[in-house]
């Protein structure tokens, strides 16, 4: 029977060492081949896999991400990609803040414009025709601007045509500003009327911040010169303000993944300071929970293939499962079966992991909670592996005090159930299963209509005559979760090793407490 050390009144003082030893060796061994496969086919998924738990941590404050992210972005060398990164966001989320600063600074788009068509044409050929009340963009500054300094810029039009047209007459009809040759025209304002380029017309037609969608790539650039060059404090303002006004979770999915590992690790040593786990609030399917309690472990010698392991091993369980499976080598697979089929089989001492909880009572290290990591998923990959029957499932509650009751919900009664999947399956499927399913699920509705004129209570009885009509192995729930959810066998291996840690974790932390 698979005892899963839900109980401190079976632990042993005379727990065995030596067996303590070997069950050590055996996860030292486990967490050598997971890495082998992370470190090489799935770093920079298991990256991403650590950067989204970070992005669920909810005990950072606003003013917390503020200092955490500024930080970073006033540290030496400059992170150009996390600062481009930024900056991209602002520009997305809040361009008319943008906007502003550019207007202030308007002079410097000569060079945005010379020598560029597209990049002309895209902004100062938005005049109104017949049909349209007025200019926009740079079209409205540009026609503005020759009304109001007609005496020195006005033969600088450059018109299609025969002849020009003169400012009364475009005064009264607009629309003959779309016979301008706009191309032509600014590269006249740029060589010869420079007035123009910091002008008040100008500077207005910038403020919206829609000149950005032009050239992100230029503006980056352009204010990461204000904000390190020149130290623009308006610049340094908006970042600020954005900085706070934002949410960690949003600034964090899409700032993170642009860090190096290095710039990873110092911004993950940062956020140590700032978190501070809610003990009296601990929930085992809260995987952000987790993170915090494990990087409130972290003392900044801890590197970080240590926390992308443990992060995988602990909030990511079924995910690793899947990319084991998907790519790794049949060689690593059988090796990683092998090892968990050794840890979860009484080949070794039942008690042998007494023992390695004590030490982590006594240690408190991350190198003590990675040894509680890798037993639950052992469990969560053993129960896969081998629990596929109702029976196994019972007797693994009863052998490990888990009280339980039988789910009295049965699909066939239940056509929302029929719709939903678990997440295994949604991956594993096809666009040909996809179709598969629906057909079959036509085919039970009309099953369906065939009883429904029975209540609940009858056709549970007819169910329990005509075994053929369960559409699952069993549904449970238990005493884990207060009976709160009803599990199923595809949800269960996850659900009770993620139980095990966080029973595991709670002694430890009752441990730190004292």
């Amino acid at each position: 029977m698979l005892q899963l050390f839900l109980s401190k009144s079976s632990w042993k003082e005379n727990a065995d060492d030596e067996s303590a030893e070997q069950r050590k060796a055996l996860l030292n061994e486990l967490e050598s081949v997971i890495w082998s496969l992370i470190s090489v086919e799935g770093r920079s998924e298991s990256r991403l896999w650590l950067c989204n738990a970070v992005a669920g941590v909810r005990s950072i404050t606003p003013c917390n991400q503020h200092e955490l992210f500024m930080t970073l972005l006033r540290s030496k060398p400059l992170k150009r990609p996390l600062v481009g990164q930024l900056l991209r966001l602002l520009f997305q989320k809040e361009p008319q803040k943008a906007g502003h600063i550019i207007a202030k600074k308007c002079f410097l788009l000569e060079n945005f414009f010379k020598g560029n068509q597209n990049r002309i044409l895209q902004w100062f050929s938005n005049f109104a025709g017949t049909c349209y009340a007025t200019h926009t963009k740079g079209a409205k500054a540009l026609s503005q601007f020759a009304f109001v300094n007609r005496d020195i810029c006005w033969e600088e039009l450059e018109w299609r045509g025969k002849h020009g047209q003169s400012p009364a007459m475009v005064a009264t009809k607009p629309h003959y500003f779309l016979d301008l040759d706009v191309e032509r025209t600014v590269e006249n304002f740029l060589e010869y009327v420079p007035e123009f380029w910091s002008s008040k017309e100008f500077a207005e037609s910038l403020k919206d911040g829609d000149i950005l969608t032009i050239d992100n790539n230029f503006f980056v650039s352009m204010f990461v010169d204000l904000m390190y060059k020149e130290d623009l404090k308006e610049v340094w303002e908006i970042i600020d303000e954005f900085l706070i006004e934002q949410s960690f979770s949003f600034l964090c999915q899409h700032l993170l993944i642009v860090l190096g590992e290095q710039d990873l690790k110092v911004f993950l040593d940062l956020l140590q300071r700032y978190v501070k786990p809610r003990l009296q609030k601990m929930d085992c399917h809260d995987s952000s929970f987790w993170l915090e309690i494990i990087l409130s472990k972290c003392d900044g010698s801890n590197s970080l293939d240590q926390l992308l392991l443990l992060n995988a091993v602990t909030t990511q369980t079924r995910q690793l499962m899947r990319f084991i499976r998907e790519a790794g080598s049949q060689e690593q697979k059988e090796k990683v079966k092998h090892i968990v089929f050794q840890i979860c089989t009484p080949t070794i001492c039942k008690d042998s992991f007494i023992p390695i909880l004590r030490e982590c009572f006594s240690r408190k290290s991350l190198g003590t909670i990675k040894w509680l990591g890798l037993q639950s998923w052992a469990f969560h990959y053993y129960l896969s592996e081998e629990f596929q029957h109702s029976s196994s499932w019972e007797c693994l509650f009863v052998g490990n005090d888990i009280s339980f009751r039988k789910s009295k919900i049965y699909p066939i009664l239940d056509h929302d159930q029929l719709l939903e999947e678990s997440e295994s399956e949604q991956d594993t499927r096809s666009a040909r299963n996809k179709r598969k399913k629906r057909q079959k699920h036509k085919k039970k509705k009309r099953r369906d209509l065939e009883f429904e004129e029975l209540d609940r209570d009858e056709f549970a009885d007819v169910i329990e005559d005509r075994p053929e009509l369960h559409l699952t192995s069993g549904d449970w729930l238990l005493s884990t979760d207060g009976y709160s959810t009803t599990w199923s066998s595809v949800d269960l291996p996850e659900h009770l090793s993620k139980h095990c840690f966080f029973t595991w974790m709670k002694w430890v932390i009752e441990g730190m407490k004292r």
